[in-house]
This record gives structure tokens, sequence and C-alpha cells, in this order.
């Protein structure tokens, strides 16, 4: 079965690729480029199953078991749009021609220093025996790191002015994963790849490990009354994850927030993060209460955005600006 699966996408991308990829490439003078557009080609495959995966799961336990049922869904239409660029390969294909410049940059700098970037199995080689521990064991590696980048997210002003698109949803869903300033988002995937190139993961286990945490972060976005009971500990739940975009609780207090988890809410509790409450408060950012537009466009989002980033970096200006207009 599995064999035949394989051989079912392996088709699949060579038929995307040399019917429709290959041929642009070409027209465009970007043969140079034809290897990683295969692989892209693949992410292309994993992403509109995933979607399709998502969509026949996750849409009717929204629909069974809401936390907010409402009358309609014009604001989540925006966070399908976010969802199809990034997970068809879009944004990723865009950042990589953008990103992997710099990737190439510091991995010569680190090599030209001596330091050439291992892997868990040349640290720990009874690893080398056991594919499935080591996988782990990158997760988890990866995940912590994420728990960081996540509160630097809410710790710094002008990295929240960016986050803060991602908590402005009210109408949070399945969709509201990807619904970030990209921006944020080449931030974010410049310090995942850089760590990921530090330790040395695997390619094939890094794709798995980036498909694997979308889907499970796309179902603690979901607008789901459901958490995992005793196991929520274990993992994060679309209850833990609510409180985390809560007004008043999600970007609130000593920490700048709670629950910064994607995968495993004990970084959480290691670091004094974590609210266990079983509540499903409102979501959204507290500054939204009084009036303050976030967007409800795409390109009026990521213009936002932006604004928000230059007054967190230029304060002075902006209140100048302000008095001078009352």
């Amino acid at each position: 079965m599995i064999d035949w699966l394989t051989s079912l996408f392996d088709a699949a991308q060579s038929g995307l690729f040399e019917q429709l990829v290959q041929p642009v490439l070409y027209a465009l003078g970007l043969s140079v480029y034809a290897e990683d557009a295969f692989d892209g080609t693949a992410w292309f495959l994993y992403g509109a199953f995933e979607i399709a995966l998502l969509f026949a799961i996750l849409r009717p336990l929204e629909s069974w078991r809401p936390v907010e049922a409402w009358n309609n869904r014009r604001g989540v239409r925006v966070d399908v749009l976010y969802t199809l660029l990034d997970r068809l390969g879009v944004l990723p294909l865009a950042l990589f021609f953008l990103l992997t410049p710099a990737m190439l940059s510091v991995e010569g700098w680190l090599r030209l220093h001596g330091v050439i970037p291992g892997n868990l199995e040349d640290w720990l080689p009874w690893l080398l025996g056991a594919p499935l521990a080591s996988f782990l064991l990158y997760l988890v590696i990866l995940d912590f790191a994420e728990y960081w980048r996540h509160r630097l997210q809410h710790r710094f002003a002008a990295w929240w002015a960016l986050h803060s698109l991602h908590h402005s949803q009210r109408k949070m869903s399945f969709w509201s994963d990807n619904r970030n300033h990209l921006l944020d988002e080449a931030l974010a995937s410049l310090w995942t790849a850089g760590i990921a190139l530090l330790i040395g993961v695997p390619p094939a286990q890094f794709a798995l490990i980036v498909v694997l945490g979308r889907m499970l972060e796309s179902l603690a976005h979901a607008n789901l009354r459901f958490s995992f009971g005793g196991a929520e500990r274990l993992l994060v739940s679309p209850r833990f994850h609510r409180v985390h975009h809560a007004i008043g609780l999600g970007h609130e207090g000593e920490h700048r927030g709670c629950n910064f988890a994607v995968l495993f809410p004990i970084w959480d509790v290691l670091f004094g993060t974590a609210n266990f409450g079983h509540v499903y408060p409102a979501t959204g950012v507290r500054d939204q209460l009084d009036g303050r537009d976030y967007g409800s466009g795409f390109w009026r989002q990521q213009w936002l955005g932006l604004t928000r980033l230059v007054e967190a970096l230029l304060p002075k200006q902006f209140n100048r600006r302000r008095l001078s207009a009352d």
C-alpha cells in the first residue's frame, strides 16, 4: 500500500513538473533552478493534500462543536488566502529565493571559521540505529526553539508590531495559523532554518517536521470547543492555544502573554507561562477594542503591519506627528 502511494505521488510530481513547471522555467530563463523547482513541486503536492485533509476533518468538527457560532465567515476568507499562499508553496518559494543567499553566507562564514555543522548522530552515535528516536529529538529541539521565538515575538515591540497581525483575528479558525505578516514569516523562516542548519537536521526529516508541525498548529487554531484533558500537558490543544490568543491574556502580564508553546506545553510549564484554565475566551488584540484597525484584506493588513513596525521603531516621530495633527 505504501509503495503504491509512493509511486502515485512520484508520478504526480513528475507529471506536474514536466508538463507545467519545467516549461515555465525554461521560458523565463530560470532552468538553473530546475532541481529546486522539482523539490518545490513536491511541496505543492504535500500542501494540496494537507489542505484537503484539514478541510475534510477540521471543518466538520468546527461545525459540530464550535466555540463561536458565526452568522457568516467573511472574516475568515483572508486567512484562507494566507493558507493557500503558504502551504501550496508560493510564499515559501519566494522566501527561498530571498533567504537562500543569506543562509549560504551564514554557512560559508561558519565553515570559514572552522565551524562545521554536525548532526545529532555525530554527537550521539547510538541514534544511528534509531531513526525514530533521532526524528523525535530533532522535533523536540526545534519546538523548544519555536517556543522562544514565539516569546520574543511578544517581548520586542517591533516584532510584536508584525506578529500582532496573527493575533488580530476575531474569528479564529483552523485557517488562522498562516495569517502572518510577510516580514514576520521571513524572520520565522530564518530562525527555524538557521537552527535546523546548526544542529544538522536531515532535509527529509526537516520536511516531515514542518508538515507535521503545521497540521497540528492548524488543529490548535480551530474554532473548536475541545481540549485533550489530561493529555493537554503533552500536546497543545485548541483550548490551550485559544487562551494564548485571548484578549486580555494572550499579550498581557509579566511575560507578555501565556501558552507560547507551538506543540509541547512542557515549555510553558517549565518557564512559568502556562495557563490551563478551562476557558474559551474571545480572541483578538486589546487595542482593537479601542478601534485600532488591523485591516480586513491581505494588502491592507500587510501595509498596516509595516506602519506599526515603523511606529514601534520611531515612536517619537509618530507621537510628534499625532500632536501636530491634533
